[in-house]
């Protein structure tokens, strides 16, 4: 392990932290709320001397191989989050430092589950923060700082190790031969699609502070709103606004690439994309049909079923309906629209469409080579073979998935004495990064303030876990990664 190298790589994190942590800053000079400033002033401090000192450590060789990419990956969410928790602990707003941490792992892996009862009663400085965690988290924190280091330009192959360790899904592409470039373009795409939301928003009726909030939570696929009521108050024309966007945005980036080059059969073509919208069109007809008796209208139960289905899916968790009081059926689906999640290459969390794609078609090609032993068949997606490796690596995947899972339910299990669904669920929704769960504790109306410090440090690191793959944050607990190069 590179120790320099790490500790130069995290010296130019923490300096971009915090020229970040400045924005909120500005939001709450705007609105004159003095009792915040040093909250956000003491971390600006910390990050901007602590980097600048690390960042002096030049190491002798700065290449980064798999190893040092899965750390500085999973070490920097730790690290950010971390520091990004301290507003929220000295402006008094979350009192606990444990649930401070939570709150902020929450918003940086875009999961949405929150600690806070009165959201309306926060800061706006603070709750900027909040939803920008999201916004930054969503395209992931180190893509976002690959664009400003030169050296990512020059070290193009090393560089990728951290885009593969970050971005979801069971592999990343190259738009441009360069990292920082392939970084520039996706923020390019991510910052014209998050305008184009505030700007709808706008037209909607909200103001300019609601509009940027939401539209850098529905980005993040995170779910925080500035409101109690998250998108339950909210006109039919914002909710649906809200809806195209969560669905946009749960897309593979690099389908945005191709229609910017006016490549539009290609995006078309995407066999992930035709799965993916098949998966929400049968979900929201399914759904609209079985709650359709507990609305007043046919129109009104297919906002409902739509808003709620693309928000679970996509796993931004944004909430315009009490879905725990839909039928078994609806809530059914609802379960395991989380898990499925959103596309590969988008901001959204879960299993990822793609992954599971490959499963399945890696399961029905075990099964048939019991029937014909001799026959051999390769895995195609998107009209592509795909590798052996990357078959075996979606494989690993479930398989620590699984066990990460069920330990993980087994602890929140032992902290605190929830109904069944509760406890599985509050996992579920943290490890897949949705946000609400099921149940009157974690559902659509609660929250995760009750929960012992305990189980919110397990669903921490699901957070952390599901955000990143599982893989970076398991790395890293291995004796011989931490072995000096």
């Amino acid at each position: 392990m590179n120790y320099r190298m790490l500790a130069n790589f995290f010296g130019q994190i923490l300096r971009i932290g915090g020229l970040l942590m400045c924005i909120p800053l500005i939001v709450a000079l705007i609105y004159g709320e003095s009792h915040t400033y040093i909250a956000f002033i003491i971390p600006i401090v910390l990050q901007l001397v602590g980097g600048s000192l690390l960042v002096r450590l030049i190491p002798k060789n700065s290449s980064m191989f798999a190893q040092e990419g899965f750390v500085c990956v999973a070490l920097t969410w730790v690290l950010l989050s971390a520091v990004g928790a301290l507003p929220f602990f000295l402006s008094g707003s979350i009192p606990n430092y444990m649930d401070a941490f939570f709150e902020t792992v929450s918003g940086f892996t875009t999961t949405g589950a929150t600690v806070l009862t009165n959201i309306e009663a926060m800061p706006k400085g603070i709750l900027f923060w909040r939803s920008l965690t999201h916004w930054i988290g969503g395209m992931g924190i180190l893509v976002f700082v690959l664009m400003f280091l030169p050296k990512a330009q020059a070290k193009k192959t090393s560089m990728m190790h951290v885009m593969r360790a970050e971005m979801p899904g069971p592999s990343v592409g190259k738009i441009s031969p360069k990292a920082g470039d392939t970084a520039r373009i996706l923020y390019a795409m991510y910052i014209v699609l998050t305008a184009a939301e505030v700007i709808l928003l706008l037209i909607g009726g909200m103001n300019l502070y609601e509009a940027l909030i939401h539209a850098f939570s529905t980005a993040g696929t995170g779910g925080f709103s500035c409101l109690n009521a998250s998108i339950a108050e909210q006109s039919a024309f914002l909710q649906y606004v809200i809806t195209v966007f969560m669905f946009l945005f749960s897309l593979n980036f690099n389908l945005y690439y191709f229609v910017i080059l006016k490549k539009w059969k290609e995006a078309l073509k995407s066999e992930e994309l035709r799965v993916f919208a098949v998966i929400v069109a049968v979900s929201v007809a399914v759904i609209t049909l079985d709650i359709h008796a507990q609305y007043d209208t046919l129109e009104h139960a297919f906002r409902a079923a739509s808003f709620q289905t693309v928000s679970i899916v996509s796993t931004t968790g944004f909430v315009s309906e009490n879905f725990d009081l839909w039928p078994v059926l609806s809530r059914v689906l609802m379960v395991v629209l989380m898990f499925i999640g959103a596309c590969a290459g988008s901001t959204g969390g879960g299993m990822k469409v793609s992954r599971i794609m490959i499963l399945i078609k890696d399961a029905v090609r075990d099964l048939g080579q019991l029937a014909h032993p001799r026959r051999v068949k390769s895995i195609r997606l998107e009209g592509k073979p795909v590798d052996e490796q990357t078959v075996n690596n979606a494989s690993t995947y479930l398989q620590f998935y699984v066990i990460l899972l069920v330990l993980s339910v087994i602890l929140v299990a032992v902290f605190d004495e929830m109904d069944m669904v509760s406890t599985f669920t509050s996992v579920v929704t943290c490890l897949n990064n949705v946000g609400p769960g099921m149940g009157e504790i974690v559902g659509a109306t609660g929250n995760f303030s009750t929960l012992s410090l305990g189980s919110k440090a397990v669903l921490s690191f699901c957070m952390l876990a599901g955000r990143l793959e599982v893989f970076p944050m398991l790395i890293i607990f291995f004796p011989s990664t931490w072995k000096r190069a």
